[in-house]
């Protein structure tokens, strides 16, 4: 059943249409005069009965029959395809409680949009609501969801590869936390911190990326999980920076953590990176037994993660020299997928691997092997 937070002259004119009455008609059924009605109409969403009369149009509604919900929430939805300057007065009001819950829905369908790489349909759904509202003039519930949008429009963006820029990941992060921060919500403020972590190590800003990491991982804000994937990622960046020894160690203690967490997909990503830092050390044998641990295991068949692990299954590969052919084949075929969905990050990486591997080895071209 529809319900309306705020009246204002748009749901008077709605209801009377629904109702499929006159002026005169509706202001007799509601007591009140045929001028207070046409003044209502004539406004729009500019004004707002008093609150006395509020309570008399919520039971105008509340009495009407299941046929007249259906008109009227049909008016309503059409309102919002008006032109754009009637658009503009409609979202001064802010968001109906319909709203909210639609708002809420589109962010659950964003999610997984997401997860799949589908960033044309998730930047539509997202697009929707954080282009109608202006945060300012939004109540608490409407701009936690317009945080929430924020963020998640910064999850579609770090993706995409966007990390900089006033377009980009960080900018959205940033954007994001300084809502959940007026709002006091230092969970969310602790993750949006665990994202801009993200984007920083992202950025090849190692060193940086790892302090941020480390003080987040023993950061009370956040749940054990997250806590367990910043210790995670101390080590990615260490890895990174050569420290492979160390990184082992702390991926090693997070994986026996969220083994103890039931979480199935943490606990495959970590053998992926473990395996990483056990090839930077030199350790093949070991590196290939965690990857292929990291591949049967693997809980999602997202094409990121897909991706993410074929990368390092050929980054491994290309490591002996018996192997190149082997691993340079595999990454083509991340290559392809990650150009397929967009993923930019991933490509500028393989891109990268591949040209360390062919300085490694000595090769005129990527294609021939170690041995020739």
């Amino acid at each position: 059943m529809t319900t309306v937070h705020v009246w204002t002259g748009l749901e008077a004119r709605a209801l009377r249409l629904a109702l499929r009455m006159s002026v005169r008609v509706f202001a007799q059924h509601l007591g009140v005069a045929p001028r207070t009605v046409a003044k209502w109409e004539h406004l729009g969403a500019g004004t707002q009965p008093r609150p006395d009369t509020q309570a008399i149009l919520d039971t105008a509604l509340g009495r009407a029959d299941a046929a007249t919900h259906l008109r009227f929430g049909t008016l309503l939805a059409e309102a919002e395809d008006a032109p754009a300057s009637r658009l503009r007065v409609t979202r001064s009001a802010g968001p109906r409680p319909w709203d909210y819950e639609t708002w809420t829905d589109d962010l659950d369908r964003t999610v997984v949009a997401l997860s799949r790489q589908n960033f044309g349909f998730a930047f539509d759904l997202l697009n929707r609501w954080l282009s109608r509202y202006e945060p300012q003039k939004l109540d608490e519930k409407g701009l936690y969801l317009y945080a929430r949008s924020t963020a998640l429009l910064g999850d579609l963006q770090r993706d995409q590869g966007k990390i900089a820029g006033p377009l980009s990941a960080q900018y959205s992060y940033t954007s994001a936390r300084s809502i959940y921060t007026e709002l006091d919500i230092p969970r969310r403020v602790a993750q949006l911190d665990l994202s801009l972590a993200v984007v920083t190590e992202m950025s090849g800003q190692l060193d940086h990326a790892g302090r941020m990491y480390e003080t987040l991982a023993v950061d009370d804000r956040l749940s054990l999980r997250d806590r367990t994937r910043a210790r995670l990622w101390v080590g990615t960046a260490l890895s990174k920076n050569g420290h492979n020894d160390y990184a082992a160690r702390l991926m090693t203690t997070a994986i026996r953590d969220f083994e103890k967490l039931g979480e199935p997909d943490d606990w495959s990503v970590a053998h992926q990176k473990l395996a990483l830092a056990h090839r930077g050390a030199g350790n093949l044998p070991e590196a290939l037994r965690l990857i292929g641990v990291a591949r049967t295991t693997a809980v999602t068949d997202a094409p990121m993660q897909r991706v993410r692990l074929e990368t390092a299954y050929g980054h491994i590969m290309l490591s002996d020299p018996a192997t190149v052919d082997d691993g340079l084949v595999i990454l083509d075929h991340a290559a392809h997928e990650a150009a397929q969905h967009g993923l930019v990050h991933q490509l500028r990486s393989i891109e990268d691997i591949r040209q360390t591997s062919q300085r490694e080895q000595r090769l005129p071209r990527p294609r021939r092997s170690g041995s020739e």
